[in-house]
């Protein structure tokens, strides 16, 4: 039917004929997620740059047929039934959503978005080689190339006060630049006061007391039994490694994450383990029959990071979880675990010290890092800050944040893949993600009597289930903030983070 036409067409078939083309759309990003996770863990070398070419015209291909979708007028006659309010209530958001997302996309030339594909897909090589010898010229060029990249995409699909608050949006949607800089302000500042009081304790760890020789394959099991004990289909996806941990959905059956793994500290890989398994729960609890549509989408990126944080440190850095792994940990490593005890063992994992490398911190500082980056992606974004000045003004912040000197860039500015990828707005996600995190771990405890006492026996399905009934299964359904208030009650209180640290770390530091 043209475009335009006054043709009345029945709801219910326009809405299949939506369905049909998404389901099409996301075959197309099926495909382009198997060649990126193959990037990142098979991929040989010499293979970047013809597989950029390919990332290019798959992107490229996808983004035309994603505009395309109203070629015909379909979006326009749904989303005038929309506003008609004449759609069921799982039409309302596949429709809702489709257009959102189609508003925004369709303000991005096809020519840009490839060229967005080619560039970030180069950069990965150069990224990966810069990081290991440390010479940030090597990326540099490429850095700057995307952050010109990201400043166009800001000023095509348009913002209202800040051109970061256009990349932030479609990670996590309605969040602006503007809420953000008070929340993590108070954050910044409960933090800094908490890792003082630390610092002025008499308790002392040693986490090198974890160090040995743990052979590979045996880690692999250990975090492959972690994984699937917390509810990891492994006949629905797989683990392997790569340079930085991730979790990539091919398809609702083919849900892949990956680690990373050290001869010397069995205990690197496990945080790792459970985090990416945290997000994979999610991806494998979206309800599949809607694969396709925005009612199996994750709702935003802060509440795929709070199911991520949940399960790496609410849960793994728990007494309750190692009250049942510790004894499986001792059987496979008798050597050093055999002579630590269980207290011993928790109040190393849970050391508070500041460091350089984000994905390694401690629960306490782990947010500075990410306010850090806050602060740099802003900058560059709006212009305040000189691509070339990067490595210069990430040390002097993490001087003054952290109180740590950067020895060189691999270990400083180039630590993170996801400027690479050009995932700018990303970061504070992970911030956001933790505040979710504390409270859903609370309204799940609240909701389920003797949780903790279950993960003490291994039995991690009454805390899945609430995620999964809670979280998961609802898809795009509610705006994260409204997500929010329906899984706890309340609307988000910083306050259920902040006290779950201060209560913990107060005890093991025995604070006043």
């Amino acid at each position: 039917m043209p475009k335009g036409s006054t043709q009345k067409v029945p709801i219910q078939t326009d809405f299949d004929t939506l369905k049909a083309r998404l389901s099409e759309l996301a075959h197309f990003s099926s495909v382009i997620a198997l060649l990126d996770w193959d990037k990142q863990v098979y991929m040989p070398k010499h293979g970047a740059e013809l597989r950029a070419a390919t990332f290019s015209y798959l992107a490229g291909l996808l983004h035309q047929r994603f505009v395309e979708l109203d070629a015909d007028g379909l979006l326009e006659r749904l989303r005038h039934e929309l506003n008609q309010n004449k759609l069921d209530a799982d039409q309302t958001v596949v429709v809702r959503e489709v257009v959102r997302t189609f508003d925004r996309e369709k303000k991005l030339p096809q020519k840009f978005v490839q060229e967005m594909a080619e560039t970030v897909a180069r950069a990965h090589g150069f990224w990966e080689e810069a990081k290991k010898s440390g010479k940030f010229q090597i990326f540099a060029p490429h850095l700057e190339k995307i952050i010109a990249l990201k400043k166009e995409e800001a000023r095509l699909v348009g913002y209202k006060d800040s051109p970061y608050d256009a990349l932030l949006d479609p990670y996590e949607p309605g969040m602006t630049a503007a809420q953000l800089e008070p929340l993590f302000a108070d954050l910044r500042e409960f933090l800094v006061e908490l890792l003082k009081k630390i610092k002025k304790s008499k308790v002392r760890q040693n986490p090198k007391m974890f160090f040995g020789n743990f052979p590979l394959d045996r880690q692999r099991k250990l975090n492959e039994l972690v994984a699937a004990k917390i509810g990891f289909n492994f006949s629905a996806g797989r683990l392997d490694e790569s340079t930085h941990p991730f979790t990539i959905t091919i398809n609702p059956g083919d849900v892949r994450v990956t680690s990373r793994f050290n001869p010397r500290d069995v205990l690197y890989s496990i945080s790792p383990t459970l985090h990416e398994a945290g997000h994979a729960l999610y991806e494998q609890g979206l309800p599949s029959e809607h694969f396709g549509t925005p009612l199996a989408d994750p709702v935003s990126l802060g509440i795929h990071e709070s199911q991520s944080r949940l399960w790496e440190n609410l849960v793994g850095l728990s007494l309750p979880f190692w009250k049942y792994f510790y004894p499986k940990l001792r059987k496979e490593f008798p050597k050093p675990f055999g002579k630590i005890s269980l207290g011993d063992f928790y109040q190393n994992i849970n050391v508070v010290k500041p460091s350089l490398i984000r994905i390694e911190a401690d629960e306490v500082t782990y947010n500075l890092h990410i306010i850090i980056r806050f602060e740099i992606e802003k900058g560059l974004i709006e212009g305040a800050i000189n691509p070339a000045d990067l490595p210069k003004i990430w040390n002097q912040k993490y001087k003054e944040y952290l109180g740590v000197t950067v020895p060189n860039n691999g270990v400083g500015v180039l630590q993170d893949v996801h400027w690479s990828s050009g995932l700018f707005g990303y970061f504070p996600t992970y911030a956001l993600g933790n505040l979710y995190s504390a409270q859903f771990y609370a309204a799940a405890k609240d909701a389920t009597p003797n949780l903790e006492k279950a993960i003490e026996k291994g039995d991690f399905s009454k805390l899945l289930n609430w995620l999964r009934r809670n979280i998961h299964v609802h898809g795009r359904r509610f705006s994260a903030a409204d997500l929010v208030r329906e899984a706890t009650g309340e609307k988000l209180k910083p306050e259920y983070y902040k006290k779950y640290l201060a209560e913990k770390y107060s005890k093991i530091y025995r604070l006043e």
